[in-house]
């Protein structure tokens, strides 16, 4: 890289913020993805503070930005963000005889959430009601489940979808064989 100070920091905070738009971040999401507090964050993007490499390293992190690239003269390039199933995260110590796994990003955490779940047979989730207004949409992979809202009930097979309440108690049961589902939930 042979371009001098100069250029690299008048370029910097256009690339920080096109980078923070272009994966749906709020300035106080990338904060807490950071640990830069949400004020420093927006003056480095007005162009106001120039970060430290701490900070810029922390920042690049968070935004799953190449550390090199962003500074880099030059158009930005089309790209595919790929979450390798080796890297899915998982929760399997909630519900019984189930393991979700977690597919959305983790900004979109009480948002929009998309989990893959493998039902034991006989396995179950319970849940308690989400924010007012949310609902579920479940698509069965394989199996058989049994899924419930408040006092409705009804048994899907694999290839069926249901949507559902999901701000008042609900279930997903397997039947006496393995199910896996396709979830979504959307938070109002």
């Amino acid at each position: 890289m042979t371009e001098n100070a100069d250029d690299i920091l008048t370029r910097l905070p256009a690339r920080l913020k096109e980078a923070r738009r272009a994966q749906g971040l709020s300035l106080e999401a990338v904060a807490n993805l950071s640990g830069v507090s949400r004020s420093m964050v927006s003056q480095i993007e007005r162009g106001e503070s120039s970060p430290t490499i701490a900070t810029l390293w922390n920042l690049t992190r968070a935004l799953q930005v190449d550390f090199a690239g962003l500074l880099e003269d030059g158009e930005a390039t089309d790209k595919i963000e790929v979450l390798r199933a080796s890297d899915v995260p998982s929760i399997d110590n909630m519900g019984q005889g189930c393991r979700i796994q977690i597919l959305s990003p983790p900004e979109e955490a009480g948002g929009h959430e998309v989990y893959d779940i493998r039902f034991e047979a006989g396995g179950a989730l319970n849940s308690q009601p989400h924010t007012r207004g949310a609902n579920e949409q479940l698509t069965v992979l394989e199996g058989a489940v049994r899924v419930t809202s408040g006092s409705a009930s009804n048994t899907l097979n694999a290839g069926d979808t249901a949507r559902y309440a999901a701000d008042i108690a609900h279930s997903i049961e397997a039947g006496d064989q393995p199910a896996r589902v396709f979830l979504i939930v959307k938070n109002a």
